[in-house]
């Protein structure tokens, strides 16, 4: 697509002359590799995700049918042609003679134009048409905003990966060396084989751990790619910075939740400007109809076929036509109260969605704050773990501590580390959900 193509050309561009802004501090991937920011992988999301193709198609689609229902009130104009070969031509008895009436074949052609004057639908449609183009363009930001939410939190996801895949590589080169050294002090006769033994399992479980995350980075990329609207087969790597997250993801709490705000009541409230005007609708049932006509006939008629078209006989006329309903059974004043009922159904329905959203604004509140806590929390347990973890390695180091000991520092460091990235990654989850409740995604 143009907008694909755009979006690559751009990226190149950067790739070839600004490479220190393509690049993080904490960027994953192989050298030379365009990496994507999560404000790009957004973007690209906006541009090409399958979602907001269709919010896109749907929007135009919209605007056809808008047009569509507004063409009424340009001039109706048809045309028509007819032939006809009498078989048994009308005769008559005039004084003492048969007269026969008409002629072997008969042929005409009209034009007819109508213009509508008063016309409750096409005055409907008048007054519906930019609600009903509000109702697509409310459509489709509800549709960014969900790209928005859901393409950061699968960035997240990948990223959190990422952060524990490097976790278990650093506790790979540690534990390899604690393999050697365990295996080198055995050999030497200073200990016996279980130090070393305990090594080898502790880190051949953390080989299958490494093999597990790297296996579950492709699927939450694909993923990712899916939600982008990204190709399949073409390499995506990813360009982020941790401490960047760390502050992105801290927000003001005490901020008012305004309902007007959400997309989703500003969806309702032009449901219900259409509501209204629809019982105007119904109650303009009484309305006459009024259009104004001009036909334009050509007659041919002649008792031989060859000669039909030679001549015609034109005529022609001006005229307007009313058209007053008086009686309709009820149908007229039932239609009014579905209508009225309908209208209720939706005010009813807008103050269930007050009571939602302030439910879910409730929630996420709860949420962030929670895993707000709980990420401080946990961020001081692993520095207070590496502390221990450092402490213990050089007890051991110096044979005052045993392998045990060392080897439960390791596992509670490894635990806290892994465990401070999901908090992390559960705090920008819940940051992203309270701004979804608040109204606060932006859109670029």
């Amino acid at each position: 697509m143009k907008m694909r193509n755009r979006v690559l050309l751009w990226l190149m561009t950067g790739y070839l002359f600004l490479p220190g802004l393509l690049y993080g501090q904490e960027a994953t991937g192989d050298p030379g590799q365009l990496e994507l920011t999560l404000d790009q992988c957004i973007q690209y999301a906006l541009d090409n995700g399958p979602a907001m193709q269709q919010a896109f198609l749907d929007e135009r689609i919209g605007d056809r049918e808008i047009k569509s229902s507004l063409s009424g009130w340009f001039p109706q104009i048809s045309a028509s042609a007819a032939g006809t070969k009498n078989i048994k031509l009308q005769q008559q008895i005039i004084g003492d003679q048969l007269i026969t009436f008409g002629q072997n074949y008969n042929s005409s052609i009209s034009l007819q134009v109508d213009q509508n004057l008063i016309n409750r639908e096409q005055i409907f449609a008048g007054r519906t048409s930019k609600y009903i183009k509000q109702q697509w363009d409310q459509n489709k930001t509800n549709v960014e905003i969900a790209t928005v939410v859901d393409v950061s939190k699968a960035f997240y996801d990948v990223l959190l990966t990422y952060e524990q895949l490097k976790i278990i590589d650093e506790n790979l080169v540690r534990l390899q060396k604690q393999y050697s050294d365990a295996k080198s002090r055995y050999e030497s006769g200073l200990v016996d084989k279980t130090d070393y033994q305990r090594a080898a399992i502790t880190l051949s479980n953390t080989r299958s751990n490494k093999r597990r995350a790297d296996e579950s980075v492709d699927a939450k990329l694909a993923y990712l790619k899916q939600l982008m609207g990204y190709p399949v087969d073409a390499s995506l790597a990813l360009d982020y910075n941790v401490e960047a997250m760390e502050e992105k993801a801290l927000t003001d709490t005490s901020q008012v939740m305004l309902p007007e705000n959400r997309i989703e009541f500003q969806q309702i409230q032009t449901e219900e400007q259409l509501a209204q005007l629809n019982t105007g609708y119904q109650k303009w049932a009484y309305l006459p109809t009024l259009t104004a006509n001009y036909n334009y006939n050509w007659l041919y008629f002649n008792n031989a076929f060859s000669q039909l078209y030679d001549r015609s006989y034109p005529t022609s006329g001006l005229g307007l036509t009313l058209s007053l309903p008086i009686f309709q059974g009820g149908k007229r004043h039932q239609d009014i109260k579905i209508a009225e009922l309908q209208q209720e159904k939706v005010s009813v329905e807008k103050q269930n969605l007050q009571k939602q959203i302030n439910t879910e604004y409730k929630t996420a509140l709860a949420n962030y704050k929670s895993d707000l806590y709980e990420w401080k929390t946990i961020k001081e347990n692993m520095q207070l773990a590496e502390e221990v973890y450092n402490i213990i390695k050089l007890q051991y180091d110096e044979g005052i501590k045993a392998y045990v000991d060392l080897i439960v520092a390791e596992t509670e460091l490894r635990t806290a580390q892994l465990s401070h990235f999901n908090a992390m990654y559960n705090l920008m989850s819940s940051k992203i959900d309270l701004d979804r409740a608040l109204g606060n995604i932006e859109i670029n």
